[in-house]
């Protein structure tokens, strides 16, 4: 079949896997949907070099199995190539989400408004501590369903962890292009993210139990901690 008149670029363009073309100096020639929102947690450098650092030693394509994390992005390999001096490509694999089997009993969670609920409990927060805090929100995140109690729980024990912090940062955001499996469904996913200058980590184990517990996954950081919430409905 004769392939020279197809047009492949829509195909890159709707691929979930982040792909980059560089010019020798680094420039970006092309990327995909999916790289430029990679290119809102990594710089352009960094992912440069990691092309550099993983390109084969001639013409060609070489696959590394390597784990690579940057804030919502997981991957599990990258392929980096080139066919001329003038251009290199690099392709990142994402990691398959794992699937949750903790049976999810939707009957027994409640349908919440997550701002409202955030608010509350930044609100009882304050009362007892007057760090300078900022916060973020979709007004358009639609409502879950959640363990109200439980969640609430997890979020005072997350910003206990910043109640030294000279200033606290709260984003809450829809994960484009992320979901998890949940009961064999694909379940769309919301980051709330807590950043400061530091932290404390008295409060680490009990933050992952009760994520695990919400079903959420948490990322525990020096300064920040990251929960991606499922918006299960």
């Amino acid at each position: 079949m004769n392939t020279t008149s197809i047009d492949f670029r829509p195909f890159v363009e709707w691929d979930n896997n982040p792909f980059i073309l560089f010019d020798p100096k680094g420039k970006i020639l092309y990327l995909n949907n999916s790289a430029e929102i990679l290119l809102g947690y990594v710089s352009k450098k960094e992912l440069f070099d990691l092309a550099l650092a993983y390109a084969p030693q001639s013409f060609g394509y070489k696959t590394t199995s390597l784990s690579l994390r940057y804030e919502a992005f997981n991957f599990y390999s990258i392929t980096v190539g080139y066919e001329n001096e003038e251009q290199l490509a690099i392709r990142f694999y994402n990691a398959p989400r794992l699937r949750n089997h903790i049976p999810v009993e939707k009957e027994k969670l409640t349908l919440t408004d997550i701002n409202l609920l955030l608010e509350a409990n930044i609100a009882l927060f304050k009362t007892k501590n007057s760090n300078p805090l900022q916060l973020l929100t979709d007004p358009d995140m639609p409502q879950l369903k959640i363990d109200q109690n439980r969640f609430s729980k997890l979020l005072r024990k997350v910003l206990e962890s910043f109640r030294a912090s000279d200033s606290i940062r709260i984003e809450l955001k829809l994960l484009v292009g992320e979901h998890v499996i949940i009961d064999d469904q694909k379940i769309s996913i919301a980051q709330l993210s807590t950043m400061a200058n530091g932290r404390y980590v008295d409060n680490d184990k009990e933050i992952k139990t009760l994520s695990e517990e919400c079903n959420i996954r948490s990322n525990l950081q020096e300064s920040s901690i990251k929960l991606e919430i499922p918006l299960i409905t």
